[in-house]
């Protein structure tokens, strides 16, 4: 991630970063030593970290629509504050660490899918392969149209449209939503 965020800090860009506390620090202890003035960045607004708990996690639970409105106004709001992009990266081990069901992650990354188009912005979801099953991860694989393995980003050759894969959850009984994505203020 860091010559990523380096990369579009230097270039003027936002860098909207999302993770557990331990890896927030690790993070911009990296980017200070790869030359970002990382207080310096962060007031111009160019850096900003979360926690799950403060994008994902709210209230105490997941609310997918409530997070596919806040990704359309943090890409928004970059612009506005003079970001010609936002460079959204997001470390999913949340799902485990909150208990969320592979249902209902499918779900909200194939709608996820429905509205990033409306953004130039590159969103990357960071999963630890580690940490998730060998039939999660071919799930997962099926929701992304990019991938990066081993730093070499490609398309996906198993990516399947959104609104196919959200019929396939329906069929599988996963999917239970509206087919349509919720419309934030983008």
């Amino acid at each position: 991630m860091v010559p990523f965020f380096k990369e579009g800090i230097d270039r003027g860009e936002k860098a909207f970063y999302v993770s557990e506390s331990e890896m927030r620090t690790h993070l911009l202890q990296t980017l200070s030593l790869a030359g970002i003035d990382v207080s310096l960045a962060e007031k111009r607004v160019l850096l900003e970290t979360k926690k799950w708990e403060e994008i994902y996690i709210r209230e105490g639970r997941f609310d997918q629509d409530a997070m596919l409105v806040l990704i359309q106004d943090v890409l928004s709001q970059g612009r506005e504050q003079g970001s010609a992009l936002t460079r959204f990266v997001a470390r999913m081990e949340w799902v485990i660490k909150y208990g969320m069901g592979l249902n209902e992650l499918l779900e909200y990354e194939a709608r996820l899918n429905q509205i990033l188009p409306k953004f130039p912005d590159p969103v990357i979801c960071v999963y630890d392969l580690a940490k998730f099953t060998a039939g999660s991860v071919m799930d997962i694989l099926r929701t992304h149209p990019m991938v990066i393995i081993g730093g070499l980003m490609a398309e996906n050759p198993f990516f399947v449209a959104p609104d196919l894969f959200l019929q396939e959850l329906s069929e599988r009984g996963a999917y239970t939503r509206q087919k349509t994505a919720p419309s934030g203020r983008a």
